[in-house]
Formats: structure tokens, sequence, C-alpha cells
């Protein structure tokens, strides 16, 4: 991406490339279409590891409906910038409010959705996906007319069908996202301000997407740290079958194969870092994933297969001692993995 600065803009902090910080400047993006634009036409570069950015009071209220890792970080993210007057969380349990508390990721949490949401101009959905439609319903009646409600699910085709009439029969206004960033931890006390920092968001607007709303969702996630882009919901859940979804899968069938009890009890003394970084996300809260594979259980289905098929290609190869053939597979995979970590190094400096 090319940036030239304006003529004369008043001044914001802005990170030039991870790790190194701009002061007193506006940088002006002459290729929009890459990451997108501010409606006022000014660019400000997401912000990178090692950098701060002060946007200022942007809205009086976001809400964050589930106030746990991603909940709580983007709360943290949102009051370390100062975006909002006030940040407030719905929680289900009263020990959650005190957790919220202690980690600072609200300013405000409360038991009751309603008041919650009410008035608020930003609502970001950050529960289970199979729960977002039934907490929509409970607090549809109080959103804000032009209101914009978002999630964080890592499913989009089922919550966007569900949730976009819904909203909009409401005066507000529903667009989905996910962004690619987490942890196999769980819990606000897990959350962390830079967890969007130069992580991709996806967003995903439908035909029936309001413009406007679609712009300050992104200026939103801009604002946390993150890079987005645009999908179609039913792109988005295909890819992310595959890049997300399938090594989750993976990762637990290793764990409970490599580790069933019914093994050798040498056989855990013989697991070492590549076994614990290749299953680290089976340490991920079984409710969620169980929930994002039904929900996306088709392109699941599919990416299983293919790597099933792969798999297969190679125990043909083993069978026949094919040492080509085993070799060109792990050149193949080597060099594919060094061009998208050169790739990622590259866009985020990680």
């Amino acid at each position: 991406m090319r940036f030239v600065l304006p003529s004369s803009h008043s001044t914001h902090g802005v990170c030039g490339r991870p790790g190194q910080l701009l002061h007193s400047v506006c940088w002006k993006c002459i290729e929009p279409d890459t990451t997108g634009c501010f409606g006022c036409g000014l660019f400000l570069l997401s912000q990178c590891e090692g950098s701060s950015l002060n946007f200022g009071v942007r809205w009086q209220k976001i809400t964050i409906v589930g106030v746990g890792l991603l909940g709580g970080s983007i709360g943290l993210a949102v009051r370390k910038n100062r975006l909002a007057r006030h940040v407030v969380g719905f929680v289900r349990r009263e020990a959650s409010i005190a957790d919220c508390r202690q980690t600072g990721a609200v300013s405000h949490a409360t038991l009751d959705i309603e008041e919650a949401v009410s008035g608020a101009d930003l609502v970001v959905l950050c529960t289970p996906i199979g729960q977002m439609r039934s907490l929509a319903e409970q607090f549809v009646h109080v959103l804000k007319p032009g209101a914009v409600v978002t999630d964080v699910g890592s499913v989009k085709l089922p919550v966007v069908r569900q949730l976009e009439p819904l909203i909009a029969n409401a005066g507000a206004h529903f667009v989905g996202s996910h962004p690619m960033a987490g942890s196999e931890k769980a819990g606000v006390h897990a959350a962390r301000a830079d967890l969007f920092n130069c992580a991709v968001c996806v967003i995903t607007p439908t035909a029936r997407s309001h413009k406007p709303a679609v712009r300050q969702l992104e200026q939103f996630w801009h604002a946390i740290g993150a890079r987005t882009i645009k999908l179609d919901p039913a792109k988005h859940d295909a890819l992310v079958g595959f890049s997300s979804h399938l090594p989750h899968v993976v990762a637990a069938a290793l764990a409970r194969r490599v580790l069933d009890p019914a093994r050798p009890k040498e056989q855990a003394l013989l697991c070492a870092e590549g076994f614990k970084d290749t299953t680290r996300v089976a340490s991920s809260s079984p409710e969620m994933w169980s929930d994002i594979a039904v929900a996306n259980k088709r392109n699941l289905a599919r990416a299983i297969d293919m790597f099933i098929a792969e798999l297969r290609a190679f125990r043909f190869a083993l069978d026949r001692e094919d040492a080509r053939a085993l070799t060109k597979f792990f050149d193949t995979a080597k060099s594919r993995r060094d061009a998208w970590c050169a790739a990622r190094q590259t866009t985020t400096g990680r």
C-alpha cells in the first residue's frame, strides 16, 4: 500500500509499520480498496505491535454482549483508545460482573440485557453462535434507531440470515464480523487490549447491508488495531472451514488419539514442543467448537474429506516406500508455509 501526506489535516498518532510510531501526521490512502478508508477521506493505518493510537471518542455507547476473551479484549481496546464514553457489558453471572470490574474490560457490567443494549450506538455479540438469535430477540425492541449490530462469530452465513432481517425490522443495521484473532484460553481474565493488533477482521456485508453502517464497522475494527477485508458470508464460511475449523478438528483428533490413557504410559513423555504446538488449539472451549462445527458442517465436512484424501495419498506413497513422492510431499508443504509466513511477516510484523 502507498501513502501520501495530505496538504493539511489535524494530527493523529499513526503506526507506519509494526513497532514504529509516527507522530503528528495524517496519511491519505490512495489505494482505498486495499483496506478501506474512513468516510472523511482519511485513512489511519491500523495500530500494530508497539504503537498507540488515540482516535478520540467516536461512539457514545458501545455494548458488548458476552464479556469473555474476545468481548473483554474488545472492551479493553475500546477503553484504551477512548473510542466510546460508555462501554457496557452484558454477562450472565454475578461473578462475571466482579471479573469485569477487576480486569477493567468494561466501564459497567450488568445482568440486564435491555439495560446493556438500550441507547447503544454499537452492539457487539461475543457469545456462542447458537445463542445469538435468542439474545437478539431479547434486546431488539430496545435498540437505538440506526444502531449498528455486529458479531465475532466464526461462522457467518447462518448468523447473517438470522440476524440481518431481525435487526433491520427494529430500525437498526446488522453487519457480520469475524476477527481472525483469539487464543485457546477463555474468559475475560485472558483478554488483552492488543489482541486485534494487525489481525485480519473479515466483514461480511450483503446486498441488503446499510453502506454507512459497513463503513462505521470498518472504522471500529481499524480503531482497535485490525485490518479489514470484505467477503461474502458463504465464501467466508467455505474458507475458514479449511483454515480455522479443520485445524481445530485435527488438533483435537491428535490429542484424543496420542494422549489416550490406553496408550503406553511413556507416550506422553515423548510428546515434545512439536506436539504441543500442533495441538495447542485442542485446549479451546469444547462447547464453542461443537457449536461452530455444527454451524459450518457442510464446509467442514468437505475440508475433512480433502484432508483425508491428502493422508491417503501420503499413506499410498509410504506403503510403496516412494522416497521421491514423500520428499515432494514435505517439500511442497515447507515451501507453501514458508511463503505464507514471509507474506504474513511483511503485512503484520509477526
